[in-house]
């Protein structure tokens, strides 16, 4: 399995069209990293654990990856870095030959 993890060091968040660009073209097995941390309180605008447009980005990002999942695209795991922290990743599984991902179905 290839991981991709694009989080950069400044933990600045995958933008939802580079996760998209990603899953168009990934093969069975690959992964990526879309979001590291501690989802469901990174998620929250009550929390500070990021700005209010980096949390909106994550949270789109995040979103996509749940949407394509519940298609049947990816499989979605976490694993555990440490204490409150995790690496979430999109892994993609086998497509059927003749249901091609396109990008209405990655924008659905």
């Amino acid at each position: 399995m290839t991981i991709h993890s694009p989080i950069l060091p400044d933990e600045t968040p995958l933008r939802e069209t580079d996760f998209c660009a990603w899953a168009a073209q990934a093969e069975p097995g690959d992964a990526l990293e879309y979001h590291q941390g501690f989802l469901v309180v990174d998620r929250s605008p009550l929390t500070e654990t990021m700005d209010r447009e980096a949390r909106l980005t994550m949270v789109a990002t995040c979103d996509r990856a749940l949407c394509l999942a519940e298609q049947g695209l990816f499989h979605l795991v976490q694993r555990r870095l440490g204490p409150d922290r995790f690496s979430y990743l999109a892994v993609a599984r086998r497509r059927p030959a003749h249901a091609p991902v396109t990008f209405a179905t990655l924008f659905a």
